[in-house]
C-alpha cells in the first residue's frame, strides 16, 4: 500500500522541483509560525501553522491545478 501512495506522489509532482527557505519566527501551541520563501518565483509567504506550510509548498508543487485552499501564493 505505502509503495503504490509513494508512486502517485511521484506521478503527481512529475519533473517540478522547487527550492524552499523555511524561516521559522515563533513556535506556538505546538507549531510553527514564520515565513517560506519560493525561490524560483523569488515570492515570500507567511505561515501561521505547519500545515498552512506544507499546504503552500504543495500549492508550488502542483502543476496547473485548481487548488481551493485558505494557503495560497497569491494575495
Amino acid at each position: 500500500m505505502k509503495k503504490e501512495r509513494d508512486e502517485m506522489t511521484r506521478r503527481e509532482a512529475g519533473n517540478t522541483q522547487c527550492t524552499f527557505e523555511i524561516v521559522v519566527k515563533f513556535q506556538q501551541n505546538a507549531t510553527w509560525q514564520g515565513h517560506i520563501h519560493w525561490a524560483e518565483k523569488n515570492q515570500k509567504q507567511s505561515f501561521r501553522s505547519v500545515l498552512e506550510m506544507l499546504k503552500l509548498m504543495d500549492e508550488a508543487l502542483a502543476e496547473n491545478t485548481e487548488v481551493e485552499q485558505r494557503a495560497s501564493w497569491e494575495n
